[in-house]
Formats: structure tokens, sequence, C-alpha cells
């Protein structure tokens, strides 16, 4: 596994790492400025690398409306990964699913235009009040273009059409706000004074520019997924018209106008207004999602998943897939913090452990073995003959030098017996604290708590200490979680300084993911999701059904590209899956492909798997 030492024990580690090690390499990481001092108390919260996540600057200064835009950024994904978006990505969403969609998006159109009409009464600030006539304009000028879209199909589709209850839903939220009826805010439609009617203008912004920046993101998104010379998309009219400048220039007026209103309104009002920006994105999600599919779709998983045939298993790394920083330098930093000063006297029957000093030295030793070492082995495989057609012989082979290596590894790091002493109450502490990347509980939490899905989540990890995994997941009531890692050994619940080694290499990792869904005990075939971030994951990532990689290491495209492995980015991938799909059959998903793909996020894959 990985170990990440600093010079001194670390509060917040910002990384984004292309080693898959116990070790890390001064060009992997960044450290924090300030470093707190090493003490020989108990470890508490204060120093341990679990305090928060760091936060940009850039995105502190920015304006009201980008805040709130980056806030709800899941929300944005689950959008552009809804059924209805993915089809229309692909060309081959059935023409009476999008007109059914035009038919309620005019009625949707009709409140919006309503809306600014609303909030331009209300607005005192003459600027404003332009700014948003020309966006009622605008809003007009799109209904125009989705008549056209009626005449060419040669029916008056919005008379036909009744209203479905999303789009009642979200009308009738935009025009309770305009008309400042809010929920749990009381009395605002009586107010009468110019700045107490700007509040009510502010409000209403609160709740159209996230419809506004969701159409222009998607609009981009789909823009950039459709093919040059492809001419006969059905829909690039649509996509052209969302991806255009004329359209991103509306989005940012709405949102420099909802950024001036706001400027002088108080914390509680703002508070309002980040609600309302949520509820906004959650109807949205909820208006796409309410359009009739009638055609097989790709998305999300769990839905072409059926629980009476099959079993979805998901098997995922832990270090720097799931968390932040990698427990290695937790382990280390718990050692060193509660190591002694200085030797002193100790009883017979107690675990006897270096000095603090002796013990931070071993680490920078081993770490500095550890990386020199990895890098000679990963350019030692890469030596090989590059190869054009995925090789999945020649991978297996080249990686059981990087296994080997791997348990010499682990092997030095026990001889050196910087694993002694350490409590398993410090350990399961600072478990429980460990900072997991945003929207990987969530993610597992909707997974196990859906009876429904007949899931099942297995946790594979080199690292040294499965109390430390567990620790972190039951913190997110996350006790059904299957970890399978290596395991100190205690001696009345202090290390000894041995690991039971279950889970060292790339080899151990899918032996194990072999063995699990072979010793699975049901009739049902199964179907398989590995999400991993680094070269010890490779395997895996090609054997599952699905193979899913969280961040960009650059070890692990290396190696995997040498030997054949495509890494696709997850929705174009989805989108050329979804254009493969015809009616009557269901899009299969099958290990061995030599494809695994790309995501940013865990909001991707949440998306992908589960909807919203």
């Amino acid at each position: 596994m990985r170990l990440f030492l600093n010079t001194s024990p670390i509060k917040t580690i910002i990384f984004r790492n292309s080693i898959r090690s116990p070790f890390t390499t001064p060009n992997n990481h960044k450290f924090p400025n300030s470093i707190p001092a090493i003490n020989s108390n108990p470890i508490s919260t204060t120093t341990m690398a679990t305090t928060s996540k760091p936060s940009s600057i850039a995105d502190n200064e920015a304006g009201l409306a980008r805040r709130l835009w980056l806030k709800f950024r899941k929300e944005s994904i689950i959008a552009l990964y809804t059924p209805f978006v993915v089809c229309l990505a692909s060309g081959n969403l059935r023409l009476d699913t999008f007109r059914h969609y035009i038919a309620q998006d005019v009625h949707f159109l009709k409140a919006f235009a309503q809306a600014y009409e609303l909030a331009e009464e209300c607005a005192d600030d003459d600027d404003a009040k332009v700014g948003m006539r020309e966006l009622k304009k605008c809003v007009l000028e799109e209904l125009k273009m989705h008549d056209s879209f009626v005449k060419d199909w040669g029916s008056d589709l919005v008379k036909d059409n009744t209203l479905n209850s999303a789009t009642v839903k979200y009308t009738d939220f935009l025009l309770a706000t305009a008309s400042g009826k809010i929920e749990g805010v009381k009395g605002l439609g009586k107010l009468a004074t110019p700045f107490e009617k700007t509040i009510v203008a502010a409000y209403t912004l609160g709740a159209m520019t996230p419809c506004m920046r969701l159409y222009a993101f998607l609009g981009k998104e789909l823009q950039s997924l459709v093919d040059a010379n492809e001419s006969n998309h059905l829909y690039i009219k649509w996509i052209h018209n969302y991806s255009s400048e004329d359209f991103e220039a509306s989005a940012l007026q709405t949102e420099d106008l909802l950024d001036k209103l706001s400027v002088s309104l108080t914390g509680e009002e703002l508070g309002i207004i980040e609600k309302l920006y949520h509820q906004a994105m959650k109807l949205e999600i909820e208006f796409f999602f309410a359009q009739p599919l009638v055609q097989p779709t790709v998305v999300p998983l769990s839905r072409a998943h059926n629980p009476s045939q099959q079993s979805l298993v998901i098997f995922s790394d832990f270090d720097l897939t799931c968390t932040v920083v990698d427990s290695s330098a937790i382990l280390a930093e718990i050692a060193i913090v509660t190591a002694p000063k200085s030797d002193q006297n100790h009883t017979e029957n107690q675990i006897v452990r270096m000095p603090s000093a002796d013990l931070r030295n071993t680490w920078g030793v081993l770490s500095g073995q550890y990386t020199e070492e990895y890098e000679q082995c990963i350019e030692s495989i890469l030596l090989t003959e590059k190869v054009e057609k995925f090789n999945h012989e020649g991978l297996s082979k080249a990686l059981e030098k990087l296994s080997d290596f791997e348990r010499r590894a682990n092997k030095r790091v026990i001889e050196s017996g910087v694993l002694k002493g350490l409590a398993l109450e410090d350990i399961k502490r600072a478990g429980e604290r460990l900072i997991l990347q945003d929207g990987c509980t969530g993610f597992f939490q909707s997974i196990t708590k859906n009876e429904n899905l007949n899931a099942k989540v297995h946790v594979l990890s080199y690292c040294w200490c499965g109390d430390l995994i567990r620790s972190a997941f039951s913190s997110g009531g996350l006790n059904v979680v299957n970890v399978h890692a290596n395991e100190f050994t205690y001696n009345e619940s202090i290390s000894t300084g041995e690991i039971v080694k279950k889970v060292e290499s790339p080899i151990d990792k899918v032996q194990a993911f072999r063995n699990i869904l072979q010793n699975s005990k049901n009739d049902k075939k199964n179907l398989t999701v590995y999400i991993g971030d680094s070269v010890g994951d490779l395997l895996c990532l090609l054997e599952a059904d699905v193979g899913i990689v969280v961040g960009s290491s650059t070890s692990l495209r290396r190696v995997g590209t040498h030997f054949g492995v495509c890494f696709v980015p997850l929705l174009p991938g989805l989108v050329k899956k979804q254009k493969e799909c015809v009616e009557g059959s269901c899009c299969s998903w099958k290990g061995l492909s030599g494809v695994v793909y790309t995501v940013s996020s865990w909001a991707e894959i949440h998306a992908f798997i589960l909807g919203p």
C-alpha cells in the first residue's frame, strides 16, 4: 500500500497522485504551509489528517450565482446523466419523447417569461429592469424556436399534450416565487417598499438562474459529444441553440442580475436564495426524468439491472479512491505523534517503540527507498514492446513484477518496526474522522439502503489495517460494507508491528475479486462494477463488467495504454453505447473488453449507476 509522509504530521493534504504505493514523491502532492507540532499526548482531532478539505480562493471570491452553481454541481451531473439527455446526445431519442418534451417545455418557457415580467415589476434598479426585459425577449425567441420544431413535425403538439406533474410542479414553484409566495417566508407578497420588492426580484432570479446555467452547461457538454461530421443528428438544432454564444450570454446576464440584486441582502435572505436555487435544480432533474421513454437506455445502470435475475456487485479500492488522504499517512501520523520522545524504560511485557525522532527518520528512509524503486519498477515494465491491441496476458505478467516489489516493500516496513505500538482505540478514532471523497459515502449509503437493488459492496485495499477502513465506513452508517484488506496484529489492543497479509499487490487484489464472485452463494448472474484509481486496481478494473477510474493517475494510464487498454471518459462512452442500443435489445456490459471508463468525481458514478 502507499505511505505518504511529510516531514511533520499532516493536517490537510491536497492530492492528485500517480503512484499507488505506501510512499509519496515531491511532485505528487502539495502539503500545507501550516503544520501542527508533534507532542507526546494521545492523538486528537486537531493533529489528525482528517480535518477539512481545501477550498479555492477564486471560488470564495466569486459572485453568488457562481458559488451556488459550484455548490450544487452534483445536480448538474445528475441532469447530464439522465436517460433523456443521454438519449438526446446519442441522437437516437425517440421522436415521440422529444415531441412530448418540447410540448412541456413550451408551457415552462411561458411561465419563465411571466416570471421575468413579475421580477421586472419588483426591481427598483432601472438597469435591472432593462436586463429582465431583454431576458424576457430571449425567452420569447426561444419559444419561436420551439414553434419551428412543431411546424417541422406537422402538428401542434403544445395543444395536444397535457401538462405532466413535473412541469406543473416546476411552473407553480417558479410563479409562486415570483409572486412573493415562498415556503417558510411569511408576508412577502404584502411588502410594498422598493427594497422589500427588490428582495422578491432577487428570490425570483434565484429560482430562474439555475435553469439558465444548467441548459447552457448541457448544451456545451452535448455539443462536445457530437461528431463534427454527424450532420444527420436528429437534435442538432436543439444542441446548437443551447451551446450558442447567445444563450451563454443570456445565462451570464441572468447570473449578473442575481449577483447585483443580492448584494445588500442579509445572511438569512441569501440562505433563502440558496434553498430556491437548489430546489430549482432538483425540479429540473425531475422534469428530465419525467419525460416518457419507451426505449432501452444505458443509464442508470440500476434500471437495466434486473434484481430477480442478477446480483449487482460493487467493488471499490479505498486509499485515494474513497479517501482524500492515504490511510498509511494516518497510520504514520499516529505512530509518530504517540511515540516516546526518547528511549524510556519498559515493563517486561510492554512493546518496545523507537523514539519519535528516530521513527520519523525511519519513515523518511522507507519513503525515499520505496519511491525510487517503484519508479524503477514501472519503467522496467514499460521497457517491453508496446501493443496496439489489448493484451491481458502480457499485462498480468507485467504486474507480477510490481506485485513482487510491493511484497518486498511491505516486508521492509514490518521489519523496521515502525508499525509497533499503535493503539486500536486511536486507529478507530482516526478512521471515524477520516475525510472521504465528496459523494463517496452518499453513494454507498444509497446502494446499501436500497433493498430492491439486491446489491453487495466490497472494498479491496492494500491498507495495512482493516480496522481503519471499517471505522471510516461505520462513521457513515456503512457497517454492511465488506472490507478485504490486511490486518494489524494486536497484544492487548496495541499493535505488535506484524501484519496479517491478505491483499498486498495487484495479483492479490484480482484474486480476491475472483474469489468473492466464485464464493457468492446464488444462482444469479453477477453484474460487477469496480472503482479504483491506480495501477494496483488495473486488473480488477478490466475483469469487472464495468471498470471506473477515479482521478488522473499518470502511472495507471501509462501502464494501461502500454498494454492496449483504452481509457474512455464515462459520458462519451455511455453516449456511444446508447447509439448501439436498438429496439427490443438491452445494452450489455462485459469484462475483459480492454476498456475502462474515467470520471472526475463520485457524482458521475452515482448518476451513472443510481440516477437521482
